[in-house]
């Protein structure tokens, strides 16, 4: 648990440890962070782009194989998502049960959102933390198609376990970035959270004046 939340907090140092101490079983550690990240609704506050991006940087000095990674976490992501979804599909009858006028009122919501922009979503909340980690699920409550959803489930973590990793692999060695990579592993986290937090904003203040009226 405490290796967790050091991975939380200090992804980088975090995953240099882990090397040193585990040695070719950080492949699979790294394999269960976002397998659990995308596919367990419990675990959103777990590293996604972070992670990703650290790997990349810390594979650029020869310390992890880039060639292994890559194809590794897609198929993490990919599976992430896929237990996420069926989570969803078959909690549907359980849901059902709940008796709360608004409950109901988000999940036709959420099937509205998926009907108005499609299976794009899946790909697009890729990269925005938490989100990320229920998209998958709403999916499956919301009945998407699975095989579309599959198509556009593999073509999302293929985009994003790439965009990341390879970021780090490329940037890894350049000394401004080796001297301010807690800045830019912050400024990650911030950039990839204000579209979020700007929807969650609206949403309220619509809310808020829908119920004034």
């Amino acid at each position: 648990m405490q290796e967790l939340i050091e991975i939380i907090l200090h992804t980088d140092d975090a995953l240099i440890n882990l090397i040193q101490r585990y040695g070719d079983i950080t492949y699979l550690i790294l394999f269960l962070i976002i397998y659990s990240e995308t596919g367990l609704v419990i675990f959103p506050f777990l590293p996604g782009d972070g992670l990703l991006l650290s790997v990349g940087v810390i594979a650029s000095t020869g310390a992890l194989n880039i060639w292994i990674l890559i194809p590794l976490l897609i198929l993490a992501a990919i599976l992430g998502n896929s237990s996420n979804y069926l989570i969803g599909r078959f909690s549907q009858k359980f849901l059902t049960r709940i008796r709360n006028r608004t409950f109901h009122h988000y999940l036709q919501a959420s099937r509205q959102f998926y009907i108005k922009h499609g299976p794009i979503a899946i790909v697009v909340c890729r990269f925005f933390p938490i989100v990320r980690t229920y998209a998958p699920f709403v999916a499956g409550v919301a009945s998407m198609d699975y095989k579309v959803f599959t198509l556009y489930n593999f073509g999302g973590a293929i985009l994003w376990v790439c965009l990341f990793t390879l970021l780090g692999y490329t940037i890894g060695e350049i000394p401004w970035v080796k001297a301010n990579y807690g800045l830019i592993f912050l400024g990650l986290i911030l950039i990839t959270m204000v579209p979020f937090l700007f929807h969650l904003i609206k949403t309220v203040f619509s809310g808020t004046r829908s119920k004034t009226t």
